[in-house]
């Protein structure tokens, strides 16, 4: 099933670049990301409410709450540079730079979260580099 998420998060990751590419025209990025940062609070409220998830938070212990903090800082600082990227770049090549964070993900995975980096990781990790800078370039 996570492959099913993983593929539904790409696609809209897709169509969250090509629209907002397209409201950028004329506004301030910083000014779209905090717009976009409201609207996705509000939907994630209601699909927090509506999904009955709410029930969770008895079981928030301080460190999750801080983690998730601190998750949800560096996610704000992620959109804004992708926006103020966006702005001035073209959307396949910005896009093509910010999917570089998986090879960030793999190195910080294995000193913060203790994973082995195998040789197909390694591979994979150096093609996903390549491939975004010949798109880039």
């Amino acid at each position: 099933m996570w492959i099913l998420y993983a593929l539904g998060a790409a696609i809209t990751a897709a169509l969250m670049t090509i629209v907002g590419k397209i409201g950028l025209k004329g506004i301030d990025p910083t000014f779209a990301t905090g717009v976009r940062s409201i609207v996705m609070c509000v939907f994630m409220v209601l699909v927090v409410l509506l999904s009955g998830k709410i029930k969770h938070i008895s079981s928030l212990d301080k460190n999750a709450l801080i983690a998730i903090v601190i998750s949800a800082v560096f996610g704000a600082l992620s959109w804004l540079f992708y926006f103020l990227a966006l702005r001035d770049g073209s959307a396949n090549k910005v896009a093509a730079i910010d999917r570089t964070s998986i090879v960030f993900i793999i190195l910080l995975s294995i000193f913060f979260l203790a994973e082995k980096l195998t040789i197909k990781t390694a591979i994979g990790g150096i093609l996903i580099a390549l491939g975004a800078i010949a798109i880039a370039l």
